[in-house]
């Protein structure tokens, strides 16, 4: 008896073991940008200049912006599925996005006469940003929070909430193919109010999906 027990503890220890998180951080996203790229051709789709768009900095500066936020977040939450880990020292890296949109701000402000700041500002595309950024990140955000099931974060809602900010940089940076406000002074405030959405869910889920 003692014989089989040993050859089953044995094969149990050899058997394969589940994925590793690296991996799993991997494949969420890429499944999370395949959705994002989903929804975003299928519904609104880039503008029709991107072409000429492209050579221009204040557009390219758009995704500057939004993948920083993206990577910056993913790094965050990666570190925040780990339990015991520093939140302070985990999200530090987040304050690169919000640091380049104010630089960018202050360069806006500088170079366009004072006529023009409302219009920049407001812009044209505020309601479509406000609905296509959350619509596109939903999906992302879903696998995020799955992923996060993976891990064992000690604080499930700031967790979740993290997995809003990253959902968030993925579907803006897509969405800024297709908006035609490129003034940092539209970008600092509808993109940040369209990703918070994002947040607030994630933050609510997270504490449902992501406690252990």
């Amino acid at each position: 008896m003692e014989t089989d027990r040993l050859i089953r503890t044995l094969a149990a220890d050899g058997a394969p073991r589940g994925m590793s998180m690296s991996r799993v951080w991997s494949l969420t996203a890429l499944a999370a940008a395949a959705i994002a790229a989903a929804v975003f051709f299928m519904s609104i789709g880039p503008r029709g200049d991107i072409a000429d768009a492209a050579h221009t900095i204040r557009f390219l500066f758009k995704f500057v912006v939004t993948l920083a936020l993206f990577a910056t977040a993913f790094a965050a939450l990666r570190g925040l599925a780990i339990p015991g880990v520093n939140p302070a020292r985990a999200m530090a890296p987040l304050v690169l996005a919000p640091a380049l949109l104010l630089i960018a701000v202050g360069l806006e402000l500088l170079a366009i006469p004072p006529s023009q700041i409302e219009s920049r500002w407001i812009g044209s595309n505020a309601l479509i940003c406000m609905t296509f950024i959350p619509m596109i990140g939903i999906g992302p955000l879903a696998a995020f929070l799955f992923a996060l099931r993976n891990g064992a974060p000690t604080r499930p809602s700031l967790a979740g909430a993290v997995s809003g900010l990253v959902a968030g940089g993925l579907s803006a940076t897509f969405y800024a193919a297709h908006c035609t406000d490129d003034s940092p002074l539209f970008v600092a405030t509808f993109y940040p109010l369209a990703v918070a959405i994002l947040v607030v869910a994630g933050a609510v889920a997270g504490r449902f999906v992501a406690r252990w």
